[in-house]
């Protein structure tokens, strides 16, 4: 009787887990026509023009040139970008990536219903890959926008797009993860999720089981070039912020504070004697700028701002760049064990900024050898290079500073905060620290600053 009462469940199991599988069907029917497929045309010249010689017309070889090379100016080619987009207002507003309409002479938009619209592009943000279109049309079928903060990790999420340019193809997943940060996106906490996305995908809704928009989707991470599992969406909010500059201003203003930043690591944190690892380490502030203006020192590090917790140095960009320039605000930093309450004004982020890269001077031989590493005084030379008025040179590393990453040339301005002039002054200093501690030193690397956390070993 129980081997058969088991047998009983075993066989209902199966209908019991299909039975919780959700179904897209409806929402798909009521948000698909929202989704349009995007295409874009470049006229480009031919640039075999540009290789062929400039002749004077009495040399010998111009009259074989002007009569058996090909005439490139006259030629020109199309080549063509797919991508996806969504209808936020029924006059014809469209979002989608910026990196889809990206120097585009022609954009149309395809409907659902086979109409194509040529569509005018209001404005595009590079820094959130956001981008706003509009067609001329009116009634048209809109999303409805949700909250991608109640998203959780784990829930149904579908994909509407045209991959290779089949249209409205339906795909779906879970939420992998929130708020991942990839290299150099600074502003976007990305929406992580498995949903197949391809080439084609770009820019079109990520839909929650209710029919709400909460992201766009934007980037894959293959190896190959397909879909490999890891897709990120923008956050719809992020991206509809973007949006209302665009349809305002025409261009998105955002929020700066001069100072740079690195993470915090558990051995620098007890360093600096964090009770953890949190919140973003200054390495370097900018002259003249907000944050030096605020009274925030390299070494710092910034745990709130603005009321809003920084839990890592990815926070700090986000919220500083979501500040209206010209705000005064509230900031929170750790110095010297202790919290410290400051107020920035914040400024306005310009356009990107390359710095130039600090060369590295000639070394003079090694003064000193101290914890894996050879030290000398900067030559003016170096200090002129360098931008620096003192400091001390690493000729050599190995042992215990090469474990924790410095480098020869780098130049080592600080020791947990306290300036170092001389190769003498910094012998004083590291000999002070008990051996097994950790110590926090200021390095400048090229033409930019971090901190390395450097353990003191006994052997060192």
């Amino acid at each position: 009787m129980l081997r058969t009462l088991m047998l009983a469940l075993f066989l209902l199991l199966p209908l019991q887990v299909t039975a919780q599988l959700p179904d897209f069907t409806d929402l798909v029917e009521k948000q698909g026509g929202a989704v349009v497929n995007i295409s874009t045309t470049q006229a480009a010249r031919n640039t075999l023009s540009q290789q062929l010689p400039q002749l004077d017309e009495n040399d010998p070889f111009f009259e074989f040139f002007r009569r058996f090379a090909p005439n490139p100016g006259q030629r020109e080619f199309q080549p063509q970008s797919l991508g996806s987009g969504f209808i936020i207002s029924a006059d014809g507003y469209i979002l989608t990536n910026a990196h889809v309409i990206d120097a585009a002479e022609e954009v149309t938009v395809k409907l659902t219903d086979k109409r194509e619209f040529k569509a005018k592009v209001i404005g595009a943000d590079k820094r959130t890959d956001v981008a706003l279109i509009k067609i001329e049309s009116t009634g048209l079928p809109t999303v409805r926008f949700g909250d991608p903060a109640k998203l959780k990790v784990g829930e149904w999420v579908v994909a509407i797009g045209s991959p290779f340019g089949f249209d409205n193809t339906v795909t779906a997943g879970i939420v992998s993860a929130k708020g991942r940060s990839l290299p150099q996106e600074n502003f976007v906490p990305f929406i992580q999720t498995d949903v197949a996305v391809n080439p084609g995908n770009s820019g079109g809704p990520l839909f929650n089981l209710r029919g709400e928009v909460v992201g766009i989707n934007s980037q894959i991470y293959s190896r190959t070039g397909g879909f490999m599992g890891l897709s990120f969406a923008i956050p719809i909010d992020v991206a509809n912020d973007i949006a209302q500059q665009l349809r305002t201003t025409g261009k998105v203003t955002r929020g700066r504070i001069g100072v740079v930043i690195q993470q915090v690591t558990k051995e620098l944190a007890d360093g600096f004697g964090l009770p953890k690892p949190q919140g973003a380490l200054v390495n370097s502030v900018e002259k003249g700028g907000p944050a030096e203006k605020a009274g925030i020192e390299a070494g710092d590090v910034i745990l709130r701002f603005d009321g809003k917790p920084v839990n890592s140095s990815e926070d700090l960009p986000r919220v500083v760049g979501g500040t209206k320039p010209g705000s005064k605000v509230a900031i929170q930093v750790w110095r010297n064990k202790a919290t410290r309450d400051l107020q920035v004004v914040v400024a306005e982020l310009s356009d990107d900024r390359t710095g130039r890269q600090a060369r590295t001077g000639k070394p003079q031989p090694p003064v000193a050898a101290q914890f894996g590493m050879g030290v000398t005084d900067l030559t003016d030379v170096q200090r002129k290079e360098f931008k620096v008025e003192g400091g001390v040179f690493v000729d050599n590393v190995q042992g215990a500073a090469a474990r924790a990453g410095l480098r020869r040339g780098d130049v080592i301005l600080a020791v947990n905060n306290q300036d170092v002039k001389t190769v003498e002054q910094f012998r004083q200093l590291m000999g002070s620290f008990d051996k097994g501690r950790i110590v926090a030193l200021l390095v400048r690397r090229g033409g930019n600053s971090l901190y390395i956390p450097l353990r003191l070993d006994s052997n060192g």
